[in-house]
């Protein structure tokens, strides 16, 4: 029987990490800015991927941490694995990634990614590697249109232009005229915002690097406080949630349950 440790990590195409994304990841997008892809492989094949790129918005994210350059710091996108997996595969892939990353890519200091517990879970894999809880806000940057579609707000305002297929042909703009508008295009459409919470987390990949944090490390049982503990976008009673209580240390969280997207 495979384990965690029989998982081979390697660098994958683009293209072949977007199909992994489009067959197991919940939004079945792939980031298109995404700029190191690793996949999965457990007996020869590819069950799952990471990507890692820019943030959209870096002006906004580097200064999290204090003295980050431009080039300091990169954001893992999207994380899908497949069910084939044994259990512990995404924190033994993490793992990995930061050693690949600390060995070819030195200069990246740090890690950020968000859980989007409006669809996925409160990001129980992330505090079971060692990242810390950087931020826990109401999100409603989520949309479900009448036909089942859901579609993230940065989708649309990253590229306001492009033509939407749901929009027959007009783009995003065009319907809002030329504004930021998320909440009047989703009722254009007839859809709704969907309700839930937006957590980053932060992982240091140079531990010299930990006390340039420039913004409050949040206890993780404060995720169960405000009622943030969710779980494939079903809130989590606290008597069951998989939150651990104390925020990591060096060698990350309790282990908990891993998450599959």
């Amino acid at each position: 029987m495979n384990s965690a440790k029989d998982i081979k990590i390697k660098p994958i195409s683009s293209r072949d990490a977007s199909k992994v994304v489009a067959r197991w990841h919940y939004s079945g997008r792939s980031v298109q800015n995404s700029q190191i892809h690793l996949g999965a492989f457990l007996d020869g094949r590819c069950h799952g991927a990471m990507q890692f790129g820019p943030s959209l918005d870096k002006r906004k994210i580097a200064p999290l941490v204090r003295g980050t350059g431009w080039n300091n710091f990169i954001e893992l996108n999207r994380m899908a694995f497949g069910e084939r997996l044994p259990r512990n595969s995404e924190s033994r892939c993490l793992s990995v990634a930061f050693r690949i990353f600390k060995k070819r890519y030195p200069h990246i200091k740090w890690i950020v990614s968000f859980a989007d517990a409006t669809q996925c879970g409160d990001g129980a894999i992330y505090r079971a590697s060692g990242f810390i809880l950087t931020s826990v806000r109401l999100s409603k940057n989520l949309g479900q249109l009448p036909d089942g579609t859901v579609v993230h707000k940065m989708t649309l305002e990253s590229n306001p232009n492009r033509p939407r297929p749901e929009l027959g042909g007009k783009s995003y703009f065009q319907v809002t005229g030329g504004r930021y508008d998320f909440k009047g295009y989703i009722g254009r459409l007839g859809g709704q915002i969907l309700p839930g919470y937006q957590l980053r987390y932060i992982r240091f990949l140079d531990p010299s690097w930990v006390d340039r944090l420039a913004v409050p490390s949040i206890p993780f049982e404060k995720i169960r406080e405000i009622g943030a503990a969710m779980y494939r976008g079903e809130r989590v009673r606290s008597e069951t949630s998989d939150t651990p209580d104390v925020q990591s240390g060096k060698d990350g969280a309790t282990p908990i349950r891993t998450l599959h997207s």
